[in-house]
C-alpha cells in the first residue's frame, strides 16, 4: 500500500517534508479493524507533531501521523464485536499508533464509529476529532446538561476553527445555550453566526465586546486558541462557580489560584485520553461517534468541511499542512482519495 511520511522534521516548504512509499497492508488482530481510508482530515496536531517528533534526527523508517478518517471494513481481528468486512465507518484515532496518512490502517474498533449515512466521505472525515473534542468538553467535562443548564451563556474562544464550528453546534442545537463566540474578521463572523452563535465578538477587545453585547460574566468558557493569551480576560469574565475547559496547553504554569474566590472549576480537554491509556470507558468514543452520526443525519448538526483537496499524495498532504499552519483556515481541510 503506499502511505506518506516523514523521517525528519522539516518545514512544510521544503520537498522531503513529506515523502510517499510503499509498506505492507497490516493484518488485523484483538479488537483492531482493518480500514481502506477513502478520505483524511488535517488538524493543527498534525501539524505539530510533524514539527516536532523528529526534531534533530532522521528516523530510519517514515513515521506515518494523520488522525481523522473515512473508510471501509475490509477485515477484523477475532475480537471485534461491533463491526463487520464492508461497514462505513469514520473515526479520529490514536496518537500512540500508526496514522491515517495511509491507504489502510488498523484502528481499535472501540473508538470508531459508523459513518453518518447521510454525508459524503470528505464530509464525515472532517468530523471526528473536532466532534469529540467539543463533545466531551462539553458533556464530558463540563457536564451540561439542558435540564438545568438550558438558557445559560458560554463563550467559545476560536469558533471559526475546526473544534470552535462544531462545538457552536452542540452548544447550541443541543444543549440550548446562548453562545457567544470570538472572531475578528468578515469572513469568519458570518461562519460563526452560520454555525448557529447568538454573538460573535471580536478577541482582540474580548471583554468589551462581551459587555456590550449584554453579558458581564458568562457560565462557561471553552478555550480552543491560546490559553494563556487569554487567561487574564477569561478569569474575569467567568461566573462564580462557572467551568473552564482548555485543550491548548500552556508552555508555562498558569494562575489557577486567580479563579478561587469565584470557586471556578477548571478542566483540561485532549480527545486522545481514552485511547492513549486504554481507560476502562474507552469504548465511549464509539458511542459518541454513533450518537453524532445520528444528529449528522437527523440534519441537527452540518458538517464543517470547509476546503477539499483530491488525491492522496505528498503535494496534498503538505498543501493541508501548510493551510493549517497559516492559523487561518476556517472549518475543516480535507484530502479525498
Amino acid at each position: 500500500m503506499k502511505a506518506i511520511g516523514f523521517k525528519t522534521s522539516l518545514p512544510i516548504s521544503a520537498e522531503e517534508s513529506f515523502i510517499e512509499f510503499e509498506t505492507a497492508v497490516p493484518r488485523p488482530s484483538g479488537r483492531d479493524i482493518l480500514v481502506k481510508i477513502n478520505a483524511i482530515s488535517v488538524n493543527p496536531v498534525d501539524y505539530k507533531v510533524r514539527q516536532n517528533s523528529a526534531k534533530d534526527t532522521i528516523l530510519e523508517s517514515p513515521k506515518v501521523i494523520g488522525w481523522d478518517a473515512t473508510g471501509t471494513v475490509e477485515a477484523v481481528g477475532e475480537a471485534v464485536t461491533f463491526f463487520k468486512p464492508g461497514d462505513a465507518v469514520y473515526y479520529a484515532g490514536d496518537l500512540t499508533r500508526s496514522g491515517s496518512n495511509a491507504e489502510y490502517q488498523l484502528i481499535d474498533e472501540r473508538i470508531v464509529g459508523l459513518k453518518p449515512s447521510t454525508l459524503s466521505n470528505a464530509e464525515a472525515a472532517a468530523m471526528p476529532l473536532t466532534a469529540l473534542t467539543a463533545w466531551e468538553s462539553l458533556y464530558d467535562r463540563i457536564r451540561i446538561s439542558e435540564q438545568k443548564d438550558k438558557g445559560k451563556s458560554i463563550l467559545i474562544i476560536g469558533g471559526a476553527g475546526g473544534v470552535g464550528s462544531i462545538a457552536i453546534q452542540l452548544a447550541k442545537k443541543i444543549s440550548g445555550l446562548k453562545v457567544i463566540t470570538t472572531a475578528s474578521r468578515t469572513e469568519t463572523k458570518e461562519w460563526c453566526l452560520d454555525m448557529g452563535a447568538d454573538l460573535v465578538v471580536d478577541h482582540k477587545n474580548l471583554i468589551e465586546e462581551l459587555h456590550v453585547g449584554g453579558y458581564q460574566e458568562v457560565d462557561f468558557i471553552l478555550d480552543f486558541v491560546d490559553l494563556n493569551g487569554y487567561w487574564d480576560a477569561i478569569v474575569e469574565l467567568i461566573k462564580p462557580q462557572g467551568h473552564i475547559v482548555s485543550i491548548t496547553g500552556s508552555a508555562t504554569p498558569i494562575a489557577l489560584n486567580k479563579l478561587k474566590n469565584k470557586s471556578v472549576t477548571f478542566s483540561w480537554e485532549l480527545m486522545y485520553t481514552r485511547s492513549m491509556y486504554q481507560t476502562d470507558d474507552m469504548e465511549e468514543q464509539h458511542h459518541i461517534l454513533n450518537k453524532l452520526a445520528e444528529l449528522f443525519d437527523n440534519g441537527t448538526l452540518k458538517t464543517t468541511l470547509n476546503t477539499t483537496l483530491k488525491g492522496f499524495t505528498a503535494e496534498n498532504l503538505k498543501e493541508a499542512h501548510r493551510l493549517l499552519e497559516s492559523g487561518k483556515t476556517i472549518g475543516k481541510v480535507v484530502i479525498e482519495y
